[in-house]
């Protein structure tokens, strides 16, 4: 045999091999048709795509109705443009993947490696549709009501993958969960980049919520959700997120853009968020919380641009879980920041807003509120950042003075929601500092468009502030901008 035919035969060996990895869906019976019930034949495909060898279940041009389906390892979904991943509108037809971990999901996978989901289509739960069934059969007493307030306690996430290692997700659209849209819950290794993430079909509509992963890219996406679009949970005591890195995102929400917590029973470290935009945001552009104990480490943000947001920054230390010592947050660096707050409510005409709540006050500061007791926030550096407010805060509507009994009377709220209006009217229009050590500003730029009755920053309770090329633009000629109360070792450069 000649050795041109030898590297022929074997080219066609290797071309047959690839080919072999990469499966129609019509070759198990999957339906495009948008009514054939296609969950057992999808996920007799991934199963039998995983026990020979691994490969790419491809999907195209259709509509695919299914509940329930599962990952194995080593199978990839490609969505081609044009392909719709279909939730079924029956909550019967959807079922949580093991009896230890109850998490009901249009898309699972558990203990999976090598897996991906990718291609330029659509992941469609069909969410306010089935939440409104699963309601039905809650109303009717064939369903338990676990959670009360019409709020079903098992509707399905959209994509929720558990413990899984080696994880790609690109380029689809995943959207009209029931609950939680985008779920990667201890998960190692995984890339997720050019999503779009839509959970805007029911409230506690989450976006993507990250619990307790490790060594995660989330890259060039948009998310758009009803409740917090990008919120890092840690779930257990023993867990916690690590090494996550999200840049060049676009996030819009009812509640928080960026968010971690609230559950905090591990923690967070070593996590950077770079470049990225918010807007139309009801809540923070970004919050850092630690309300369940747990901790904080190493964060990083940089270049968060934020516009018609109600909040920009809140660092909160709480005590919800009385059986633990409150947690600890430290080490935080924000820079090169822009924020716009409106006056009037930023989500206006969504299809779920945030609620209004926690009035009357007026516009309230971005915060930092560790807890009495010794429970500081730490080591938290503010750098090159302007932020743009409103002003025209109105002493007859409410009132915070500063003197001592104004100050001392503002509450703890240890075990409160955490939230950055929870304190009602508080007694500055741009920062609030309180129960906190080494904390610097630089060359930090403070606008208010209307003339307020307090001044720019508060802080008290607090130690080793430095404050370094402030600038504080507020018409109705010059005041003093800066209070302090109970605070060691305040520097003014």
């Amino acid at each position: 045999m000649n050795k041109i035919k030898i590297v022929w035969l074997l080219s066609f060996f290797c071309l047959v091999q690839v080919s072999a990895k990469d499966y129609n869906a019509s070759l198990f019976g999957i339906k495009s048709n948008g009514t054939t019930l296609n969950t057992t034949s999808i996920q007799k495909a991934i199963d039998y795509i995983s026990e020979n060898g691994g490969g790419t279940l491809q999907f195209y041009v259709g509509r695919y109705l299914t509940g329930s389906i599962f990952l194995k390892s080593n199978v990839t979904i490609n969505l081609n443009e044009g392909a719709i991943l279909l939730g079924s509108t029956n909550p019967y037809d959807y079922r949580n993947f093991n009896d230890k971990i109850h998490t009901f999901s249009f898309v699972s996978a558990y203990q999976a490696e090598n897996i991906g989901i990718t291609g330029k289509g659509v992941i469609d739960g069909q969410g306010r549709e089935m939440v409104y069934n699963f309601l039905d059969q809650q109303h009717k007493g064939i369903m338990p009501d676990l959670m009360r307030y019409d709020r079903p306690g098992l509707r399905p996430n959209g994509v929720y993958l558990r413990e899984c290692k080696n994880v790609t997700v690109t380029g689809v659209t995943i959207k009209s969960a029931g609950g939680w849209t985008f779920y990667p819950d201890q998960c190692e290794n995984m890339l997720i980049d050019g999503v779009t993430v839509l959970g805007l079909d029911f409230w506690n509509n989450d976006g993507i919520d990250i619990v307790d992963c490790k060594n995660l890219k989330l890259l060039n996406s948009f998310i758009d959700a009803a409740d917090d679009a990008i919120c890092f949970k840690s779930h257990e005591a023993n867990k916690y997120c690590e090494n996550v890195e999200v840049r060049n995102c676009v996030a819009r929400s009812s509640a928080s853009a960026i968010k971690f917590g609230t559950v905090t029973a591990g923690g967070y470290k070593h996590i950077r968020i770079i470049n990225n935009k918010v807007y139309n945001t009801h809540r923070s552009a970004i919050t850092i919380a630690v309300p369940d104990g747990g901790f904080v480490d190493d964060v990083l943000v940089d270049s968060l641009y934020a516009y018609n947001t109600s909040n920009a920054i809140y660092l909160r230390i709480g005590a919800r879980n009385t059986s633990r010592p409150p947690g600890t947050l430290k080490n935080i660096t924000i820079q090169n920041m822009y924020c716009e707050i409106p006056a009037t409510k930023a989500d206006v005409n969504y299809p779920y807003e945030g609620p209004v709540e926690d009035n009357p006050r007026n516009i309230s500061p971005a915060s930092i509120v560790g807890l009495a007791g010794g429970y500081d926030i730490e080591n938290v550096t503010l750098r090159n950042i302007e932020l743009v407010y409103p002003g025209g805060g109105n002493v007859h509507y409410a009132y915070r003075g500063l003197k001592p009994a104004d100050l001392d009377s503002i509450p703890e709220m240890a075990r409160s929601y955490p939230e950055f209006s929870q304190f009602l009217e508080l007694p500055a229009w741009a920062f609030w500092v309180r129960h906190a050590k080494n904390v610097t500003f630089e060359n930090i730029t403070l606008t208010a468009k209307e003339r307020d009755y307090r001044p720019a920053i508060v802080i008290q309770e607090t130690e080793n502030v430095t404050l370094k090329n402030m600038l504080y633009k507020e018409p109705g000629g010059k005041k003093k901008q800066v209070h302090t109360y109970k605070t060691k070792n305040i520097v003014q450069k």
